[in-house]
């Protein structure tokens, strides 16, 4: 059930806000929600953007919504603890990034609080032994455009391999930026995404440096082209990078107060719906707002 945090530090208060009792129904036709993060607790530290993670997907499969839900195993996971284990019928795949053949781990655990199951995208070269966006002096890994990359792909053909169908993929920071991109374009033809829409949320600035030269050239993959790219910056940052996002989805949600209030202006250019920040009924928010981008969706309880 979701529930009111008891916590009163401001991150708590923020997770607060959407955390409403809810009634859960049951029936065969409960539309999919596949979520895809960077961050969720208890896994990586709390903030903003991981009580979200967690929270979020509880309360809308609460409301009566199938859901899936994906984040990379960053190598600060203490896979123990949070008792992962791997699913070998799902690894195994090997990626090739920059023409480099990375394989494909994937890992699963269950937050007991919430009743939520996560897939995590693991790879020793990306992920193992190190941290998140930042290495231990605080800088920004040279590698982290690839690194969005390879979890943007691996989360992909794993939904593929379940089989799973998701009426809406909601992406959940910069590392799930591409994610829109690979959909309408790379992936706009396998069953399991011809008629998915997608909607970002778009957090506070937290990557410092671009994500490398190479970075367009490493994006390109299958009917995702080089000429695609063309109207971006050489030089992804953050905020280039939320532009992309923007560009390839059919909803963009405001996730916390401090977000760049250019890439907002940018997506109502662009005529794509908008959520706008609110502390209240953020989950009734997000429900209703699933609803505009992808209006044939209802949850199991309305179809009863």
């Amino acid at each position: 059930m979701c529930h009111f945090l008891q916590k009163t530090s401001t991150i708590s208060r923020f997770s607060a806000f959407f955390l409403v009792p809810l009634q859960h129904n049951s029936s065969k036709m409960a539309k999919k929600i596949l979520f895809i993060n960077q961050e969720i607790a208890p896994y990586v530290p709390d903030s903003e953007m991981s009580l979200l993670g967690r929270d979020l997907p509880g309360c809308i499969q609460e409301k009566g919504f199938e859901i899936r839900t994906f984040m990379p195993k960053w190598g600060n996971i203490n896979e123990r603890r949070g008792q992962l284990h791997e699913v070998i019928r799902l690894s195994g795949m090997n990626l090739i990034i920059d023409e480099t053949d990375h394989p494909l781990i994937i890992k699963v655990a269950t937050i007991q609080s919430v009743k939520v199951q996560v897939y995590f995208i693991d790879n020793d070269d990306y992920f193992n032994k190190r941290q998140m966006e930042k290495d231990e002096t605080g800088a920004d890994y040279a590698d982290n455009g690839e690194r969005a990359i390879f979890f943007a792909r691996g989360v992909l053909e794993t939904v593929k391999k379940l089989r799973w169908v998701p009426d809406i993929i909601h992406c959940q920071g910069w590392m799930s930026a591409v994610v829109p991109f690979y959909i309408k374009t790379a992936y706009h033809d396998e069953p399991s995404f011809a008629n998915t829409k997608v909607v970002s949320s778009l957090f506070a600035k937290s990557l410092n440096n671009d994500l490398g030269a190479n970075f367009k050239r490493c994006l390109e993959f299958r009917d995702a082209t080089a000429e695609l790219l063309e109207p971006y910056n050489d030089l992804f940052d953050f905020d280039e990078l939320g532009k992309l996002a923007i560009d390839y989805s059919d909803g963009i949600v405001q996730a916390v107060k401090d977000v760049n209030n250019d890439l907002l202006s940018y997506a109502s250019e662009k005529n794509i719906p908008v959520l706008k920040y609110s502390k209240d009924d953020f989950a009734d928010n997000i429900k209703a707002f699933y609803e505009t981008v992808c209006p044939s969706i209802t949850s199991e309880s309305e179809e009863e």
